[in-house]
């Protein structure tokens, strides 16, 4: 076995079980953590993957070789964990997941004592410690140790539900089709929606580690699932992933929605509820711009990456922000993309309006978006960036990562990737054909 194939990176590391993926590098990479962290309090979960427990005894032993104190809440969504840290007063946090990633593969992300996604500064650090084996261990008589906390996924229910009015939604009467696919999130999200007032019609919600379908929450990987809506005769459907920090959404009568509508769709329910800044990453579709546009809002974006999110977000004092992937943040509840939050304002939206998602949907924006992306080599990717850049006159620039550029109805988001000579192209217009044309001239202008 080897870990040269091992992801290692400022938020953690994720491979193969079995392969890359070893006891040895969970034992080192939890005591790099524990080192970091100076043996304080830990809290520790995992997503429902049938490696997660021989990783959490792994990683119990690098934390009690570094004197941290345990607090184990088994299996649990990653936003319950940034909830727990705060609640428990943790120094920070190790979430064992891959998150979309398929079966075979698992991976541990970090958290901080604020309740977040360690920002890469801090994650640097750990991954230096990590790769040096720079570990702080304790003597005999300074051992960690572990204990069970009590019930963290009910505060987390709870936050959400005082975010909104349950009773707006109860009157709704909506039967709610969830597709937990055997991850992490089924049994806080059907006990949510019941509380919502919700009949709930449960699809895989078991927390078992068997997924029924590709992990990742995308249109593609939903075809299976989709028609179950509309046969089921629900209202909505939600679709959540194994770790369950995205979500995805079906309509009533059985269409997938792009993942980039539900961060929309929560974004225009919150600024209904309080008018403030919004904030979204740098290839988030422009919808929720607009609707922050709209209603009058401040609007950012950030760098990719839900640290980078966040940290904007506290800067600006955000009322709520995301990531096009089906990642909502709201910072009432935590700052942690949270699909739980997302189905709550959701319904609320669709209560209110007395509308069924479709109709809704149909009134947004209209935009389409396509990710693409070209081998250029990490020498010639300045150069490159230059070129594109000087391609499109009179347009809006912005390089806090990579290169976007914004046009009067369109925009380009071009980075390089951290871990292979590739530069991703994604593109947003009004139509199909305009978004087409603008990654191959980039393309063309890249790999020229």
């Amino acid at each position: 076995m080897s870990t040269s194939d091992l992801i290692v990176s400022v938020s953690g590391i994720r491979g193969i079980i079995g392969d890359s993926l070893t006891p040895d590098a969970a034992v080192q990479f939890a005591c790099a953590l524990g080192t970091y962290m100076k043996g304080g309090k830990i809290i520790l979960a995992r997503d429902s993957r049938a490696s997660g427990d021989m990783l959490r005894h792994a990683i119990l032993g690098g934390l009690f070789a570094t004197g941290c104190r345990v607090e184990d809440i088994g299996i649990a969504p990653t936003p319950t964990v940034g909830i727990a840290v705060r609640q428990l007063q943790a120094a920070g946090a190790i979430q064992i997941t891959a998150s979309h990633n398929p079966s075979p593969w698992n991976g541990l992300k970090m958290f901080g004592a604020d309740g977040a996604v360690l920002p890469a500064a801090k994650g640097l650090e750990i991954k230096k410690l990590f790769e040096t084996q720079a570990f702080r261990l304790s003597p005999w008589n300074e051992m960690g140790s572990v204990g069970v906390p009590p019930d963290v996924q009910g505060e987390h229910a709870e936050k959400v539900l005082e975010q909104i009015s349950v009773a707006t939604v109860a009157v709704g009467q909506f039967r709610v089709f969830l597709d937990g696919n055997g991850g992490a999130g089924g049994p806080l999200g059907a006990k949510l929606l019941t509380d919502l007032g919700c009949e709930v019609v449960q699809h895989n919600c078991e927390a078992n580690g068997i997924f029924a379908h590709e992990p990742e929450p995308t249109p593609a990987h939903l075809v299976d699932v989709a028609p179950w809506v509309k046969q089921t005769g629900s209202h909505i459907g939600f679709v959540l992933d194994p770790d369950s920090d995205r979500l995805s959404i079906i309509d009533e009568t059985g269409t997938c929605i792009s993942e980039e509508i539900t961060l929309a769709l929560a974004v225009k329910y919150r600024l209904r509820q309080q008018r403030g800044p919004v904030v979204v990453n740098m290839s988030t579709s422009r919808m929720s711009e607009d609707i922050a546009t709209f209603a009058g809002c401040e609007f950012h974006r950030s760098a990719v990456g839900e640290a980078n999110v966040v940290e904007k977000m506290r800067a600006v004092q955000a009322v709520i922000g995301g990531e096009g992937n089906g990642g909502v943040i709201d910072p009432r509840v935590g700052w942690v993309r949270d699909p739980f939050i997302g189905m709550a304002l959701i319904l609320s939206l669709m209560a209110e309006e007395k509308k069924s998602l479709s109709e809704i949907v149909a009134t947004l924006p209209k935009y389409e978006m396509l990710k693409t992306k070209f081998t250029v080599t990490k020498e010639r990717l300045a150069e490159s960036l230059t070129k594109l850049e000087s391609s499109w006159p009179n347009v809006k620039v912005n390089r806090i990562d990579g290169l976007r550029i914004d046009g009067p109805d369109w925009w380009l988001h071009v980075r390089g990737s951290n871990t292979e000579p590739v530069v991703r192209v994604i593109a947003e217009s009004p139509t199909a054909e305009q978004t087409a044309k603008l990654c191959e001239e980039a393309g063309q202008l890249l790999t020229s």
